[in-house]
């Protein structure tokens, strides 16, 4: 990055379409300008951020001309200079989901070759009925210098010490602005499906903690949530990773148990497998004659799959890679179930499924731009797409989920 004074403090400009990560494409003497907190066709004040050479960033700070899509914010402490918790709460609920889906439908062009929809025909699809607001069910707070819990602003270590966050339920972070934490905590909040709220602090690491584990304390509830799906139950860690909005987990596995189209003896593989609610179904669709494993890094996580799945011995549940996995298994899987981090599977995951010849693929991706360059990987295995879903499972923000179906 540049000396950040070879850029103009503030422009004037007429903003255009979405992009990738949240933000809107715009011009300035010939150099594309990436402006957050603006719609398409809008014309604002923006303060330039970041220089990047050929680009630069830029925040909106004045909306001089507004979009009839644009709302009073949502989310009382997003913006510019607020969280950046809600980074599209300033636009109406199904403007974002259309922004989302034409951000989708561009990425997949552009990254994986694939014609999905055109974009002015795309738009991504509501989670649930709960709305843009309360949705969420876990969340991670940092602690400012002074001990007080807090939002980060967006790509900055500095806190927002007002937690009035939109996405959250009412009562959610009731009391913990008023006690002091420890600086450099975390506090991990999670409200789980049996009504109960968790609160565990982990951190701050000091001298000698510096390169373990963060240590974990809790505070409120226990170290573990009850989460459910179906007739099952899981506890999972509050500091491992579950679906952040209360009904994605239960349509996600509803999706997938669709997709897999499985039969009793087949076998199934659950890649980045968590907790594992898709194994579950796809235990279910393979019965006792098949073979179910799933596969993820975090011990936390693969502790609560032996003790949800338990009951069913025909799951493997592997803590390990997904690649050293995926090297070590005989025979091949009929379907495979891939719910990656946002930096997506990537070449080396795919090559491998391809070369174990799996002939239908259901990819789940939370990032655009991975989960379209991952899936042209695919397509230059062979692999066609079936369907391919998006869903608009993080309201007030550009973040979206994406879920398709590929075989061969």
């Amino acid at each position: 990055m540049t000396d950040l004074a070879v850029a103009p403090s503030e422009l004037t400009l007429t903003v255009g379409p979405p992009a990738n990560g949240g933000s809107c494409v715009a011009r300035h003497d010939g150099r594309v300008v990436f402006v957050r907190y603006a719609l398409p066709g809008e014309r604002v004040r923006v303060r330039v951020v970041a220089d990047h050479g050929k680009y630069w960033h830029a925040d909106a700070v004045e909306v001089i001309d507004p979009s009839p899509e644009r709302v009073e914010s949502i989310c009382p402490i997003a913006g510019a200079d607020g969280a950046g918790c809600c980074d599209m709460a300033f636009a109406a609920p199904d403007a974002v989901r259309r922004i989302k889906g034409a951000v989708v439908a561009n990425q997949l062009m552009r990254l994986g070759g694939y014609l999905w929809r055109a974009e002015d025909d795309a738009t991504a699809d509501p989670v649930g009925d709960v709305g843009a607001t309360g949705w969420r069910t876990r969340v991670r707070l940092a602690t400012t210098a002074t001990g007080r819990p807090g939002f980060h602003r967006f790509h900055s270590a500095e806190l927002i010490t007002d937690l009035n966050c939109a996405q959250l339920p009412d009562g959610m972070l009731d009391g913990l602005a008023d006690r002091s934490w420890p600086p450099g905590a975390q506090l991990h909040v999670a409200l789980d499906d049996d009504g109960m709220r968790h609160v565990v602090q982990s951190g701050p690491r000091t001298g000698r903690q510096s390169r373990r584990k963060a240590p974990t304390q809790v505070i409120e509830g226990g170290y573990e949530a009850v989460q459910r799906v179906g007739s099952r139950a899981w506890r999972v860690p509050v500091t491992a990773f579950w679906q952040s909005h209360r009904d994605a987990a239960r349509l996600y596995s509803k999706l997938v148990a669709e997709w897999a189209q499985l039969n009793a003896g087949m076998t199934a593989w659950d890649l980045y497998g968590g907790a594992g609610v898709f194994a579950a179904v796809l235990a279910e669709a393979v019965g006792e004659t098949g073979k179910v494993v799933t596969v993820d890094t975090s011990r936390g996580s693969s502790r609560a799959a032996r003790a949800a799945l338990g009951d069913m011995g025909w799951v493997s549940v592997i803590t390990d890679s997904v690649r050293r996995a995926l090297a070590a298994q005989r025979p091949r899987a009929d379907v495979a179930v891939l719910d990656p981090p946002r930096t997506g599977a990537g070449r080396e995951v795919i090559d491998l499924l391809a070369a174990a010849g799996v002939p239908r693929v259901i990819h789940i991706g939370c990032e655009a731009a991975s989960f379209a360059r991952d899936v042209g990987l695919y397509r230059g295995h062979g692999y066609t797409v079936e369907e391919l879903r998006v869903f608009d499972s993080f309201p007030l923000t550009h973040h979206v989920e994406c879920v398709a179906v590929l075989s061969r």
